[in-house]
C-alpha cells in the first residue's frame, strides 16, 4: 500500500536541503522557543516570524500545497485546545447560552485564542520545513549527536519505521470487516471496532517483541546508524549567524515595542 512519508521531499536540491541536520535542528528549536515566549500582544513580531519561515519555505522549493496540507493537520487540535480560552474571565463581548450554563465570550479570550493559533501555525511551518528537507535517518542522527535522550531518539526511529506497517495491518482488518457485510446502526458497531482495536494492539505488541529479538540477535546496540557523514560547512555558519541575528532583532523589537 502507498503511504505519504514525511521526508518524501528530502532529496530535493536547495540551500535548506544542503544544510547540516544538526544546524537545522538547533535552528528549529531556537526558532520555536522564540515564537513561544513572544508576549501575547506582540503581533508585529509574530508577523516577522511568519515572514521569515515563509521565505525559508520558498527557498526550500517544497510544494506549497504539500506544506499547507501538513500545517492544516494541526488545526483541529489547536481549535480543540484553544477554543476554551474564548470564555476566560474579562470584559464580555457576547453571551452564549448552552443548556443551563451561560458562557461569556471575552476580549482577552479571543486574543488568547488568536495568539495560540498563530503560534501553532508558525511552529508547525518550522517543523514541516525541518522534517521535509532532512531525511529522517539524518534527523535522528543529528538528535543523537546533540545528546538528546536516547529513549526519545529510538522511539521516534521505531515509530517512523513501523507506523506504516501498523497502518497496513489496520487497513487489512478494515477491509476484512467490510467484506463480511458489516453495517447497521453505530451502536452495533462499537463492539466490533473495540475488538479490532484490541486485536491491533496485541498484534503490534507481538510484532515489536519479534522485531526487538531479531535486532538484538544481529548486534543491535541502541545506536542510529547511516551511510552519510554529518559535517559542518561555511554555509551552516552563515545560516546560523543570520538566524541568530534575526532572532536578536525580534527580541529587540519586542523590548522596544
Amino acid at each position: 500500500m502507498e503511504h505519504s512519508f514525511i521526508d518524501q521531499y528530502s532529496t530535493l536540491d536547495s540551500l535548506i536541503h544542503r544544510l547540516d541536520p544538526r544546524t537545522k535542528v538547533i535552528a528549529a528549536i531556537a526558532f520555536v522557543l522564540a515564537v513561544v515566549v513572544t508576549p501575547i500582544t506582540e503581533w508585529p513580531a509574530l508577523l516577522g516570524y511568519f515572514a521569515f519561515i515563509g521565505i525559508l519555505t520558498l527557498m526550500s522549493r517544497l510544494p506549497i500545497l504539500y506544506v499547507v496540507k501538513r500545517v492544516l493537520l494541526i488545526i483541529p487540535f489547536v481549535v480543540l485546545i484553544g477554543v476554551f480560552n474564548i470564555f476566560r474571565t474579562g470584559e464580555p463581548l457576547a453571551t452564549v447560552h448552552v443548556w443551563h450554563w451561560q458562557l461569556s465570550v471575552t476580549h482577552e479570550g479571543l486574543l488568547t485564542f488568536a495568539n495560540v493559533s498563530a503560534k501553532a501555525i508558525i511552529c508547525s511551518l518550522a517543523l514541516v520545513l525541518l522534517s521535509s528537507t532532512t531525511s529522517f535517518t539524518n534527523l535522528l542522527r543529528a538528535m543523537q549527536t546533540l545528546r538528546m535522550p536516547k529513549v526519545l531518539v529510538m522511539t521516534l526511529s521505531f515509530a517512523y519505521r513501523y507506523l506504516f506497517v501498523l497502518i497496513d495491518e489496520a487497513m487489512r482488518m478494515w477491509r476484512a470487516r467490510d467484506s463480511r457485510n458489516f453495517g447497521g446502526r453505530w451502536i452495533w458497531q462499537i463492539g466490533t471496532i473495540g475488538n479490532m482495536i484490541g486485536t491491533l494492539f496485541i498484534r503490534s505488541y507481538e510484532r515489536g517483541e519479534r522485531v526487538y529479538a531479531a535486532m538484538v540477535s544481529r548486534g543491535y546496540e541502541g545506536q542510529v546508524r547511516g551511510m552519510d557523514s554529518l559535517s559542518f560547512a561555511p554555509v551552516d555558519a552563515w545560516f546560523a549567524a543570520i538566524g541568530m541575528l534575526f532572532l536578536a532583532a525580534m527580541c529587540i523589537l519586542v523590548v522596544l515595542w
